[in-house]
């Protein structure tokens, strides 16, 4: 039976000499007579307690314990907790039930988090902020060919930084060649480009940014260690770093956070002689005539920049482009790049790859099969890029031993709606989820928010419905909602009505390019007063469009809000406030005019 108090009546539970609990509030009994460890309170009253009739005695003796006078005061197996507000916020943060249950061990840290990437970082400054002990530890494992970088994750060393720099570099070279339809007179001989400038100019940004990164953990108290974690138990992980030199460290809870890694293709040469994602964006020397296997944003996005920057660019693709994308869009951002003399060799996957001649670039031979019968080919190439996906980077940081569940097949973690794993004190976030985005606002957002809800009470959760997101192929696509091949999955055709229309932006008309090759989408579910549940765009600055409108379809943007909003004239993204033309009407969608 627990024991009952008197409201207000201020009571000190001695047992053994161990002081457990003084409590002078009837909202603290109502409190701990709802966890589920009511067997403590029975504990201290079947011990007996002392009251002290003498309030003044009482107070003093508060005071030199703990500096508190007031009551109620918690004590929990030898730990002070304090007053009401600190006392519900450890029933928050976890803390009180561990300390309930006998779980008061001290660790080193209130939180690590491994991999200091976006969402690692994001979150480790987040919980910091909120008062708590943090370690992030990050370790670049080299590539094959030998490259790593410093903290900040793929996106800013090896992703979407470098990529936008150098899909930039491409759209500048598309209009030096338009400035002279607008008047501008460049010199007779040819503009060249300089793979050694960009680069250079690119990577010494990224290393700004790694300093950046070094600073503002320094700043927050957050005690960064370039090592490999590694769990060896639950509560405890081995930092291993470049020079092999061991250290332990434990922590009440972990935060993973270790992004993934390119795939390679397990066939002869792939590792040797091959690049990757990760090769690219440093790479010394132009990678001259480049073969590109895979169909990935990540595929398209590089042999679209290569492209754009006068280089002989072959796409191989095994099924495919963009696989989960809305496949209408994909196929008419692979078709402007065809256009644009990129070319591709479908329905063929590598066998094998070998170095014919060793240089800065060499040269290589690359021997592919078909997929739908016996034919082998084969092409010569200086660089050979591998985008054929991405690893989660979970298989050796020791989950087993902690007990954390991973998909076998993939390597990805499943997690709850709060990103929790099977084990209630790990958590994960960013590209390792199971089902999740692998978008770097994505998990910064996710780490944000977990922190936040670990630390500061707060109960928001990371949305991962209607994320906008952009593929960055010479002609961009931006995305936010279903493709139409879900939307139709999931809502049948009968109840679904699509709005379409080709479009030719003002820019491109003095140079009298890509006239009507630029295409807008909107999906409507009828079920739910047109509601807008898919968004798609394909044309110059995507990202910029869709960040807008996506905007938009968090609200709950319908058709007719669409219709009765007045769009910005002369713009691209005004082709969403005109669109009539259904696709089940059939009607034309090519615009003249402005």
């Amino acid at each position: 039976m627990a024991a009952s108090f008197t409201p207000l009546q201020p009571t000190l539970g001695i047992a053994n000499g161990d002081l457990r609990l003084v409590c002078g509030c009837s909202a603290m009994e109502t409190h701990f007579m709802k966890l589920p460890t009511n067997s403590y309170c029975a504990d201290v009253a079947s011990r007996g307690s002392l009251e002290l009739e003498d309030g003044s005695n009482y107070q003093e003796l508060l005071l030199e314990m703990t500096g508190q006078k007031t009551v109620p005061n918690v004590f929990i197996n030898k730990t002070h907790v304090g007053g009401c507000d600190k006392t519900m916020k450890a029933h928050k943060d976890g803390v009180l039930q561990q300390l309930l249950c006998g779980e008061n061990e001290v660790y080193d840290y209130d939180l690590i988090v491994i991999g200091g990437g976006s969402g690692g970082l994001a979150c480790s400054k987040e919980a910091a902020l909120l008062g708590k002990k943090v370690m992030v530890l990050d370790y670049v494992v080299p590539t094959p060919k030998g490259n790593t970088w410093g903290l900040g994750g793929t996106c800013v060393n090896v992703g979407c930084i470098p990529k936008k720099l150098m899909h930039q570099t491409a759209l500048l070279g598309t209009s030096i060649q338009d400035a002279c339809k607008f008047g501008w007179e460049l010199p007779e001989e040819t503009v060249k480009h300089n793979w050694e400038t960009m680069k250079t100019a690119v990577n010494n940004y990224i290393g700004s940014l790694n300093w950046g990164y070094r600073v503002a953990l320094r700043d927050k108290n957050v005690n960064y260690v370039n090592s490999y974690a590694e769990f060896i138990e639950s509560h405890k992980i081995k930092a291993t770093n470049k020079r092999g030199k061991e250290t332990f460290h434990t922590a009440a809870k972990f935060i993973l956070a270790t992004g993934e890694r390119p795939r390679y293709l397990g066939i002869p040469g792939d590792k040797e002689y091959c690049i990757t994602s990760d090769d690219l964006f440093s790479l010394p020397h132009c990678p001259g005539k480049t073969l590109v296997i895979g169909a990935s944003y990540v595929a398209l996005e590089c042999g679209g920049f290569l492209a754009g920057l006068g280089l002989d660019v072959t796409v191989m693709v095994r099924s495919i482009l963009l696989r989960g994308f809305d496949q209408d869009m994909a196929n008419r951002a692979g078709k402007h790049m065809e256009e644009h003399g990129v070319k591709f060799l479908r329905k063929y996957v590598p066998v094998k790859v070998e170095e014919l001649e060793a240089g800065t670039p060499g040269r290589l031979k690359v021997t592919a099969k078909s997929t739908e019968g016996d034919e082998t080919i084969e092409g010569e190439y200086n660089t050979v890029l591998i985008a054929v996906g991405r690893d989660a980077c979970t298989g050796k940081i020791g989950l087993d031993q902690a007990g954390v569940k991973v998909n076998p097949k993939n390597g990805k973690i499943p997690v709850n709606d709060e990103e929790q794993t099977n084990v209630p004190h790990i958590y994960a976030i960013g590209d390792i989820l199971e089902g999740k985005w692998e978008l770097t606002p994505v998990a910064i957002q996710a780490g944000k928010l977990l922190a936040r809800r670990l630390y500061a009470g707060a109960s928001l959760k990371c949305d991962y419905v209607n994320v906008p997101t952009t593929v960055f192929t010479p002609l961009e696509y931006g995305a936010c909602g279903l493709s139409e091949e879900k939307a139709m999955e999931l809502y049948g055709q009968d109840n679904l009505e699509v709005y379409h229309s080709l479009f030719w932006p003002l820019e491109f008309t003095v140079p009298n390019r890509d006239n009507n090759k630029c295409y807008s989408k909107i999906i409507c579910n009828k079920l739910d007063n047109d509601r807008v549940i898919g968004f798609h765009y394909l044309g110059p600055n995507a990202g910029e469009v869709t960040q807008g409108y996506g905007v938009a379809m968090k609200c709950g943007l319908t058709k007719e809000q669409l219709d009765n909003t007045i769009g910005i004239h002369p713009t691209c993204a005004e082709i969403f406030t005109t669109m009539e033309v259904t696709k089940s009407s059939g009607g034309a969608i090519t615009q003249t005019g402005c």
